[in-house]
């Protein structure tokens, strides 16, 4: 699940959109406390984080690395500021932004492909923290390494640390979640299991089902995790899968969860036909989206969705799209 960079090309494209207001955001007190933040430089321990290693000295990139309980090493994360952060003074929005799975994705993923660039001038602060080679985004059912748990981390530990340590807006309508591949299923997943955490949400070549095919990516999940995170443990179960566990995560399972949200979708029509990986991954995303797609149709969730030429990449172009849309979509800086 690497994340090659290829040039934009043309798009299908589809919006779905209905009437109405943010009913869920009303009801969660959407409108509710700001952060009460320190500057950026000011950054310390909580919420069970430690900082063991830091980088503040770029104006716009700060780095951090963490000693936590809820991994057994020490993961990192870039957090990327807006510009004009350190004089303006202002509240920001929040991008949290996931790499895919693999030996060369790591927190750094995204700024490697132009994360600065694509965000210049823009009013919104992206984090972008490890999340393991094939980590899924998950505490797993078994680890022979050591504690795993990126679910707690990134959820129960990073994500207020965030809050306390950044000009943000705590709330539902001050954050977004968005990832490719491995990434993009766990931003479907979070924004789901933690409705109130998130009002958009975006998947770029990300699996939206898990059971399709005889669970072919909760297979591809265990598989995975088993050979580059857990020594042989696994994500949902091995033989047997933890069912409460794969319906949780599944976002075609949960689609309810995903009303008064923005839900932004891409994946590829044409991987290339003699690489095995690309061929199965991205015909998998692509026919788990559609049926994602469809189920939120008839529930009249409104949601936009792309399909463009190739297979299992990052689609820049399309990243800026999104980033535009979930600047729209949140609270204004």
């Amino acid at each position: 699940m690497t994340a090659p960079v290829n040039s934009p090309r043309p798009s299908r494209r589809n919006v779905l959109r209905a009437a109405g207001g943010l009913s869920a955001a009303t009801a969660l007190g959407a409108a509710g406390l700001l952060a009460s933040a320190a500057p950026a430089a000011a950054a310390g321990d909580g919420f069970g984080l430690r900082i063991v290693d830091r980088d503040e000295s770029d104006p716009r990139m700060r780095y951090y690395r963490f000693a936590t309980d809820a991994i057994g090493w020490n993961p990192g994360v870039n957090v990327l500021l807006p510009d004009g952060y350190h004089t303006s003074g202002r509240t920001y929005p929040v991008l949290y932004l996931f790499h895919g799975g693999g030996t060369d994705q790591d927190f750094i993923t995204f700024d490697r492909m132009g994360i600065r660039s694509w965000t210049a001038g823009k009013p919104l602060i992206v984090v972008m923290p490890d999340g393991g080679h094939a980590g899924w985004y998950s505490n797993p059912v078994s680890s022979h390494t050591g504690p795993r748990n990126w679910e707690t981390f990134h959820i129960a530990q990073l994500l207020p640390w965030i809050d306390a340590n950044f000009r943000t807006y705590a709330e539902y309508n001050g954050r977004a979640v968005s990832g490719f591949s491995m990434g993009g299923f766990g931003a479907l997943k979070y924004a789901a299991k933690y409705y109130g955490h998130f009002a958009s949400v975006s998947a770029h070549s990300g699996p939206a089902s898990l059971r399709r095919d005889a669970g072919l990516v909760t297979h591809w999940a265990n598989v995975s995790s088993a050979a580059l995170d857990l020594a042989g443990g696994s994500v949902y179960g091995v033989p047997l899968w933890d069912e409460a566990r794969v319906s949780a995560d599944n976002p075609v399972q949960r689609i309810e969860s995903y009303r008064d949200k923005r839900v932004f979708l891409v994946a590829g029509t044409s991987p290339d036909p003699v690489n095995w990986f690309d061929q199965i991954n991205e015909n998998q995303v692509l026919a788990g989206q559609r049926e994602f797609r469809s189920l939120l149709g008839q529930a009249g969730i409104p949601h936009e969705w792309h399909e463009e030429p190739g297979g299992h990449f990052v689609r820049p172009a399309l990243f800026r799209n999104d980033l535009d849309g979930i600047i729209a979509r949140l609270r204004k800086a």
